[in-house]
């Protein structure tokens, strides 16, 4: 009733407000730490309380671990007992150039999959999320953009068909002519004030 009389005012989230809001599964934390999906993280951090339960009986004692899943670098840990979060990298955040969103993480462990090769093996998921990551920056290949260009330069009705087959039409090799202009995005920071881009 008071926000129908005198309005609403919005107030900007902090960096605790923004990580509340993440989903959140329960795990434990174990000598190599915690794992999430065949993803490991780990830090120093976490040395007090390997193998301790988090004192929420509800969940059996398991941790409270909240994740950004456009962004898989990093957790987040409640530490229940100190009223504030651990914040945990993934143990090969160096393998991989860039952050990366969950969906490129399950579509790399279905690229094993159909390959036949060990969907579980975090190492070699990690080395397919590079290969998407180093190709997505990289672009479209020019020849593909090429027929890609062509084949929609000529649109077709689904129920016309042509009455005499046309003649194939080579793809413009023109190499000067642009692509596309990939802009990354950068990475949120939920312990910063939000100025930086």
């Amino acid at each position: 009733m008071l926000v129908a009389r005198s309005g609403h005012l919005p107030v900007c989230l902090s960096g605790d407000d923004y990580i509340e809001l993440l989903p959140a599964e329960w795990r434990k934390i174990n000598d190599y730490g915690v794992v999430m999906d065949y993803r490991t993280y780990d830090c120093r951090d976490l040395a007090p309380y390997r193998r301790q339960p988090s004192g929420v009986d509800l969940k059996g004692g398991l941790w409270e671990v909240h994740y950004d899943p456009y962004d898989l670098s990093h957790i987040w840990i409640r530490d229940h007992r100190a009223g504030s979060w651990i914040t945990v990298p993934w143990t090969r955040l160096d393998s991989v150039s860039a952050p990366f969103a969950d969906f490129t993480w399950r579509h790399a462990r279905s690229v094993l999959a159909a390959q036949g090769a060990d969907d579980t093996d975090e190492g070699a998921i990690a080395a397919v999320v590079e290969n998407l990551l180093t190709r997505a920056q990289n672009g479209p290949d020019r020849k593909v953009a090429a027929r890609t260009y062509a084949a929609a330069s000529h649109p077709v009705h689904p129920g016309l068909r042509p009455a005499v087959p046309e003649e194939p039409q080579e793809a413009p090799e023109d190499e000067d002519q642009p692509v596309g202009k990939v802009i990354p995005f950068g990475v949120f920071d939920a312990f910063t004030d939000g100025s930086r881009p």
